[in-house]
């Protein structure tokens, strides 16, 4: 994805020593696409610095929003997706001038539809998702934003299950 967006090739990929990243899996696919794989040493986080610095960060944002929108902790992975979404379109200190999202694609995002994480939101039930006396509308809570679409997605908290919508109220206050 990344040679595709940014018409590059990626020549270096550095990780931890983490099994995710070293089997022999990917090992035969950086060969292959003539990759270099560059490791930190076991049990050194801080040769990673920057990326354990940015995990931390993103966990601190989630913890935050998770707590600030009384939700259980089981809902961390939506929490730390939506806290890196925002990172992305707001300023920092690291990219002078720009946000992540404008440093990587070029345009300056529009932050016009951030929503507040947890808030509750009337989603709208498509008619071929209910039947002719059913509700049109459900109550769900809002937990991030969509990755491949303009969208939004819920959480229902009596079924559990997870909703991608656009058409929705959000009640923020």
């Amino acid at each position: 994805m990344v040679e595709n967006q940014m018409n590059g090739r990626i020549k270096i990929i550095r990780t931890d020593n983490g099994l995710e990243y070293c089997n022999e899996e990917l090992e035969a696919h950086l060969r292959i696409s003539g990759i270099r794989h560059q490791t930190s040493n076991t049990y050194t986080p801080q040769q990673n610095f920057m990326a354990e610095r940015m995990n931390r960060t993103l966990i601190e944002k989630a913890r935050c929003m998770i707590f600030e929108a009384d939700l259980p902790t089981n809902f961390w992975a939506e929490a730390v997706a939506t806290a890196a979404y925002v990172y992305n379109r707001s300023p920092t200190q690291g990219i002078v001038g720009k946000t992540p999202e404008e440093a990587w694609s070029g345009n300056i995002p529009d932050v016009s539809h951030i929503r507040i994480f947890g808030c509750k939101a009337i989603v709208h039930v498509p008619k071929e998702k209910r039947k002719k006396w059913s509700a049109k509308s459900k109550e769900m809570i809002f937990v991030g934003y969509c990755a491949e679409t303009k969208g939004y997605r819920f959480i229902d908290l009596k079924t559990k299950a997870c909703q991608k919508s656009r058409d929705v109220i959000f009640l923020e206050n």
